[in-house]
């Protein structure tokens, strides 16, 4: 059986007409069969499931959680949760006030008090520093303001994500993570960036983003970034006339001319040059 354990950490400092207030944030390892209310509370109220399963009751409608899914409890609705007799879930909290509090129900779509980000790794990351910064004596509520709108925004996306129309074939998550994963890279080809770095930006391991590209796409990432780089350096050469190919290689993130006409002959069978030559007449 898992250590139940229960940890929280209160604002030192006034919210200051902050447009969010963090009252407090917290985490704990439920017991079996750990419940509470039907209650209500005077503030916001927001739960992420770490691991195992629970019910969340609001407005009379049952939800049943898990790992990676998120509840809200907004101020005056009379609400139960309760853990799971044989998995009983862990989860990070934060409860806030204020003159924007009101946006969470926003993030969350409006029509449902939960939301699930999957398998992304930053709302439990987010609540843990909210944590962390509650016990310093000084900013307090900036930090922890600052993450809980952090935690607000991965579910506002993986929210959108799941109301748009799915015509891919995929399931939702997968979808999203791939439509986020390729205007990473339609926006910073020109940049060193590496899949251990996206796949860190995007809260999911390397192996499991690179499954799911190629699932979808047909290609890894790697080999995906490679063809883009290789695409913009072909309109440069044929855009951009003053450029010399060592210039247009570091311009699209390849900073080895020789491997840029290499990849370019490969996927265009001519050189870049060649390829200028052909299109300007020398």
């Amino acid at each position: 059986m898992k250590e139940f354990y229960y940890r929280v950490a209160s604002s030192p400092e006034a919210g200051n007409g902050n447009a969010y207030e963090v009252l407090y944030a917290g985490e704990s390892q439920t017991r079996p069969g750990h419940r509470l209310g039907p209650r209500v509370f005077d503030f916001y109220l927001l739960h992420h499931v770490l691991s195992g399963k629970g019910e969340f009751t609001s407005r009379g409608v049952v939800y049943r959680l898990e790992a990676g899914q998120s509840f809200l409890i907004e101020p005056e609705q009379l609400v139960t949760y309760a853990s799971n007799p044989e998995y009983p879930w862990a989860y990070r909290w934060i409860a806030f006030r204020g003159p924007l509090a009101g946006e969470a129900v926003a993030a969350f779509g409006n029509n449902s008090p939960v939301a699930d980000t999957g398998r992304n790794r930053r709302p439990a990351a987010a609540l843990r520093r909210a944590m962390d910064y509650l016990k310093q004596p000084a900013g307090a509520q900036l930090g922890a303001a600052g993450c809980l709108q952090l935690v607000l925004a991965d579910i506002a996306a993986s929210t959108a994500i799941r109301n748009e129309p799915d015509r891919s074939g995929g399931n939702d998550e997968d979808n999203g993570l791939v439509k986020s994963l390729l205007r990473l890279l339609e926006t910073q080809y020109a940049e060193p960036i590496t899949m251990e770095g996206l796949a860190e930006a995007l809260g999911y391991s390397r192996a499991y983003l690179s499954r799911v590209f190629k699932r979808q796409i047909g290609v890894t990432p790697v080999s995906y970034l490679l063809r883009l780089r290789i695409d913009k350096g072909r309109l440069m050469l044929r855009e951009r006339r003053t450029l010399t190919v060592e210039q247009v290689a570091s311009s699209v993130g390849l900073q080895d001319a020789l491997y840029f006409s290499r990849q370019f002959r490969r996927f265009y069978g001519e050189s870049p040059s060649e390829y200028r030559e052909a299109v300007w007449g020398g």
